[in-house]
């Protein structure tokens, strides 16, 4: 595998000369290793959002962006750009129909503040029935908007238990639980009941405000400083999950300290070359994976308007389903971004094909879909291949599965790939805004 990369690199350089050969020489696989194995090591715990562990991830971001010499984001006296959520932790969930309590782990509640039900003539009694298309009936009564008690059949039990293990862990927003106006409760419980008449629900949680931090570190245009170039990753994982083999750390190696990898790489790679023309930001978001929160905070920072691109960098930690020297694009059809990385790339063996999972909708899955939606021509490269992935989101996404070649590799065809926007010489087409 090795000497095949090898070979391509070679027809990189042929390809393209000094451009090639300074990509080759100011990212080297030997420190794309080294932090990525730092990233993903288990003394990071897992870098769950909330935990001594993320705090950790982002000390050690912090002082690479400070090695390589970037500056702070305007405004910022340093490179964490700190907000606040809020977290509301169930702390009692007791539910009894028609007189009978109901077990607690045949209890699943997804709702933001306290609150009581007590045969309440506000909320609608449903059933999931065996035989019913549970995620069509789960996902109109979630949008409805009402209060609802879910009676879910015990056909449905392994999907019931993922919901209660979802919601067991409580919920995080932007925006401060109020139970006045907290009109979407929902209540699902597990079991086989005839007409309910009768209910009593008592759900009380605890809320804090814990504070939480995005890493990010500019190199300010030569000639477009008000024209901002992102390249992003999410350094957050999963934590500490239930052990498999003795091994309780979601390490999250590709899922993604391989994009974290390649933001402080592409940083050092574009420092060093010094010609950056638009402003270049690069950022490590947190808290991607309980809800896309860090982006959402960052795209309310700056002028959408102003960010001509983003390279959002998400999984590249292993061969995709094209082959080697590829790597895929979401959302490739809704902007030119993707022609424009390809033309620069020509004389290479690499290439960037279209998004081939288009039923994954991972165009809106990632942290590039908060700017998106405003219009910016904001993608996501990855090589994951998402369909056969059996170590996504599982303590076996340990740095021992990654390919470090392919990691390289396609980091060093990002670098290439944006020069001529970085240069402000191509800017994509913006994307059709949508609703927020």
């Amino acid at each position: 595998m090795l000497k095949k990369y090898t070979i391509a690199l070679a027809l990189v350089a042929a390809g393209m000369g000094s451009s090639a050969q300074d990509v080759n020489k100011l990212i080297q696989q030997s420190d794309v290793e080294r932090l990525i194995k730092t990233l993903s090591a288990d003394d990071m715990q897992g870098r769950g959002t909330f935990t001594p562990g993320i705090d950790k991830a982002a000390t050690f971001i912090e002082g690479e962006f400070k090695k390589i010499g970037l500056q702070p984001l305007k405004g910022n006296t340093g490179y964490r750009q700190s907000f606040t959520v809020y977290r509301t932790t169930p702390m009692q969930m007791q539910v009894s129909i028609e007189g009978q309590p109901i077990a607690a782990n045949n209890i699943a509640i997804a709702g933001g503040a306290d609150f009581n039900w007590k045969n309440d003539a506000d909320v609608q009694v449903v059933k999931i029935a065996a035989g019913q298309n549970f995620q069509t009936e789960y996902r109109n009564y979630i949008r409805s908007g009402k209060k609802t008690l879910i009676l879910i059949d015990p056909q449905f039990e392994s999907i019931f238990k993922q919901l209660h293990s979802r919601f067991a862990g409580g919920n995080v927003s932007m925006k401060e639980p109020i139970a006045a106006n907290n009109t979407q409760q929902v209540v699902m419980v597990l079991g086989t009941f005839g007409e309910v008449n009768n209910f009593d629900v008592i759900f009380k949680t605890k809320v804090e405000n814990p504070p939480i931090f995005n890493v990010a570190g500019m190199l300010p245009g030569k000639s477009k400083p008000d024209e901002y170039v992102v390249f992003s990753g999410h350094y957050d994982h999963l934590g500490i999950q239930k052990a498999m083999e003795g091994d309780s750390i979601a390490n999250g190696a590709d899922d993604d300290a391989s994009g974290t990898t390649a933001v402080i790489s592409l940083a050092k790679y574009y420092k060093k070359l010094n010609n950056n023309e638009r402003t270049l930001i690069f950022v490590a978001f947190t808290a991607e994976e309980i809800g896309g929160y860090g982006a959402q905070y960052f795209s309310k920072q700056l002028d959408p308007d102003k960010v001509m691109a983003m390279f959002n960098i998400e999984m590249i930690g292993k061969t995709s389903k094209f082959g080697q020297n590829t790597a895929f694009i979401t959302g490739y059809e809704r902007s030119d971004f993707g022609e424009i990385l390809q033309r620069n790339l020509e004389g290479t063996a690499f290439k960037f094909h279209p998004d081939p999972y288009p039923e994954q909708n991972l165009f809106y899955r990632s942290d590039n879909a908060t700017l998106a939606r405003l219009g910016v021509p904001a993608h996501t490269i990855s090589t994951d291949q998402i369909d056969t992935d059996k170590l996504y989101h599982s303590v076996k996404d340990e740095f021992s599965s990654l390919d470090v070649t392919n990691i390289t590799a396609t980091i060093r065809a990002i670098a290439l790939s944006s020069r001529s926007i970085v240069a402000g010489k191509d800017t994509p087409k913006r994307i059709a805004k949508l609703e927020r």
